[in-house]
């Protein structure tokens, strides 16, 4: 019965491992249907290197970082237990490798890729590791120190704040650190007006993450015996209560309404275990009215070229989503009990200091050294001429002249 339950669970988040890969797939069609046309290519090839990045440095040293576990042992020695800790790695690098996918989407059309790729490394290697073995592997007292000041630890179930709000704050320091695109805010005052360059990848890129998001949030029980029908159905809810409030505060602007359950989703994470469904519903409409109106704000009011959106989408959200577990899990509004709102609140500030501090740290150790922006004219040409060599529709195709 052991080996059968061992094999059961190696199966279950192996699976959830895989439909979080393929929402990097989501990722990369959600920005390549933002971005311009000139820069699609960079899209798909950034994301795809990014995740191949990520393996290295986590595997090398984060998860050691986060978990206190290396794989310098022979292959018999990992592959007891059916490989269960092996494929608990491989989930829990889907994880990290969407940091540097969601700071992709901010920093889209004028991030150079090599400086990109650096800062992969240090960011999946270290910053990431260090904020998530806290919240997840009682790292530094912190957990224990939260417990005892305000009476239950602070909880993540599936990382609206561990994973989104982090991702979410490091993108805003690199975003503001490389600067607006060239000519988006003109000295006269007037914006330049850069629509998504295709709906129907923008919407396939949504629909891609919001089903792996269910591998996201249900297996993030990590044994089959933990699986929760409640988490499957609060994650339904948000998603549902984030696309209806951006539809009719976004107006059915389809950038909104699709952009609208993914705010659902990112804000549910960290109580989906917890809280009731109807409480669920609220939390996602709420995040989807973040998002609508802090977008609106960030590209317009206070000039933040923040292309995706990435920093109202993941990193508020996600700061909603961690406080709302306090809130919605409380069991006076139907959740299971055991949190604390005030150790929700402050662990999620922790948290966004951190990402904060750490992506100024980083991005800004690389710009003064090797520099984060592509030139003006490269810029200005599209990084897929500029970086790949090839448009993502060439206008023509080069053959041989007939012998």
């Amino acid at each position: 019965m052991d080996t059968l339950k061992q094999g059961a669970d190696a199966l279950f988040i192996l699976l959830g491992a895989i439909m979080v890969l393929a929402m990097h797939a989501g990722f990369a069609f959600l920005e390549l249907g933002t971005v311009r046309k000139k820069n699609q290519v960079n899209a798909l090839v950034k994301i795809l290197v990014d995740f191949a990045i990520s393996t290295i440095a986590y595997f090398f040293v984060g998860y050691s970082v986060a978990y206190g576990v290396d794989f310098f042992s022979s292959a018999e020695v990992l592959a007891q237990k059916n490989g269960y800790d092996l494929v608990k790695f491989f989930f829990l690098l889907t994880f990290a490798a969407a940091i540097p996918a969601i700071i992709s989407g901010g920093i889209a059309e004028r991030a150079r890729f090599h400086p990109q790729s650096l800062a992969t490394v240090l960011i999946v290697g270290l910053v990431y590791p260090l904020s998530e073995g806290v919240a997840w592997n009682q790292k530094f007292g912190v957990q224990a120190w939260l417990k005892g000041a305000f009476g239950a630890e602070f909880h993540d179930f599936a990382g609206s704040v561990v994973v989104h709000a982090v991702g979410g704050w490091i993108a805003l320091a690199a975003v503001l650190l490389l600067g607006a695109r060239s000519n988006r805010y003109r000295k006269d005052g007037a914006m330049s007006a850069h629509p998504p360059s295709s709906i129907p990848f923008l919407a396939l890129g949504s629909w891609v993450l919001a089903v792996g998001w269910f591998g996201f949030n249900v297996m993030s029980a990590q044994t089959i015996d933990k699986i929760s029908g409640l988490v499957a159905v609060n994650s339904l809810m948000a998603m549902v209560g984030g696309t209806l409030v951006a539809a009719m505060m976004g107006r059915n602007d389809p950038g909104f309404v699709y952009n609208g359950p993914l705010a659902g989703l990112v804000a549910v994470c960290a109580g989906s275990d917890l809280m009731h469904p109807i409480g669920a519903l609220v939390v996602g409409g709420v995040a989807g009215a973040i998002f609508v109106q802090l977008f609106t704000l960030t590209q317009n009011r206070w000039k933040i070229d923040d292309v995706l959106g990435v920093w109202p989408l993941h990193g508020l959200c996600g700061a909603w989503g961690g406080i709302a577990c306090g809130l919605f899990g409380q069991t006076a509004l139907g959740g299971l009990g055991g949190v604390s709102l005030a150790s929700q609140a402050v662990g999620t500030l922790m948290a966004v200091a951190w990402a904060l501090g750490g992506g100024f740290a980083v991005y800004g150790l690389i710009k003064a050294t090797v520099g984060l922006r592509l030139s003006q004219e490269e810029e200005f040409d599209g990084a897929d001429l500029t970086i790949h060599r090839i448009g993502a529709t060439p206008d023509r195709e080069l053959t041989s002249s007939p012998p």
